[in-house]
């Protein structure tokens, strides 16, 4: 089991996640339904998934669903880039898309670059940059 084939998000608002994900930040996918039932991104390597929170949760449990619990959950999504320079530019394309700027692109400990954003869920993302930082041919981070 070492490999992560799908990330499923919960939202609450399908058409709202579609044009902050599809329109606002570019992400590719067939869908063309502004309010579908599932929506799933291409991006390399992982299926990237939008699912209606409230039918997730009845999906896990349908007798006894998850809680759905506002704030931070210990959960954060990342995207690595291979320019210091392309936080800054994530980060202005997602205010453009309506995104909340969590942390303001900075230096960080670990001597590289970064901030954090939340999607109109409030799912938290990191866009990261570091000078060690190699990618492979499908411009997946390796290490």
């Amino acid at each position: 089991m070492n490999k992560i084939t799908c990330i499923c998000l919960g939202v609450r608002d399908m058409a709202r996640s579609i044009q902050f994900y599809r329109d606002g930040l570019g992400y590719k996918t067939d869908c063309t339904e502004a309010n579908p039932m599932v929506c799933f991104f291409d991006t390399p390597g992982t299926k990237f998934e939008l699912y209606p929170l409230t039918q997730l949760a009845q999906d896990i449990n349908p007798d006894n669903p998850p809680a759905l619990n506002p704030g931070f959950t210990g959960f954060t999504l990342a995207y690595n880039v291979a320019e210091k320079e392309e936080v800054d530019q994530v980060i202005d394309l997602v205010c453009q898309a309506g995104g909340t700027i969590i942390k303001e692109p900075q230096p960080v400990f670990w001597g590289g670059y970064h901030a954090y954003f939340s999607d109109p869920d409030g799912y938290t993302w990191e866009v990261a940059w570091g000078a060690n930082f190699q990618y492979d041919e499908q411009g997946l981070l390796k290490f």
